[in-house]
């Protein structure tokens, strides 16, 4: 079994769901290497997740935005946690509801995605800065 693992900055993004998979795939060339294996991109924050979604339709991202803002809304007077700003424990929620991690197969050196999905990088934050992340393959 071989192992690759790379690590990359997506620079600073406004609030929202980007999809990140071109991104991805620049910034960990060694993927093409793999004939049948397993991706994991891993997000190394905890006010920012990674999801795995709908990769034509941008007003589907722009619903994610919508629904996460209406469960977990800012300025809840029963949070503790908000001497960063009034996004950032809403932020932290919505980041453990995502997770922060995605695994994706990978058949002969390609992310095996269907046809319709894409990595979604979810940032929470309304500044919340450069966001770094690690992609591990493992396989043949």
């Amino acid at each position: 079994m071989n192992i690759y693992q790379q690590a990359f900055t997506i620079p600073a993004k406004r609030r929202g769901f980007h999809l990140i998979t071109t991104e991805v795939l620049r910034a960990a060339p060694g993927i093409k290497d793999f004939h049948t294996g397993m991706c994991q991109v891993f997000i190394q924050h905890t006010s920012a997740s990674l999801t795995i979604n709908e990769n034509a339709d941008p007003t589907v991202r722009r619903d994610f935005e919508t629904f996460f803002n209406k469960a977990i809304p800012e300025n809840d007077p029963d949070y503790i946690h908000n001497s960063e700003g009034p996004d950032d424990m809403p932020a932290h929620l919505k980041a453990s509801l995502l997770g922060s991690s995605v695994l994706i197969p990978i058949t002969n050196g390609q992310l095996t995605l269907g046809i319709w999905q894409g990595i979604y990088l979810c940032e929470h934050r309304n500044f919340g800065g450069n966001r770094d992340l690690v992609v591990t393959c493992w396989g043949a």
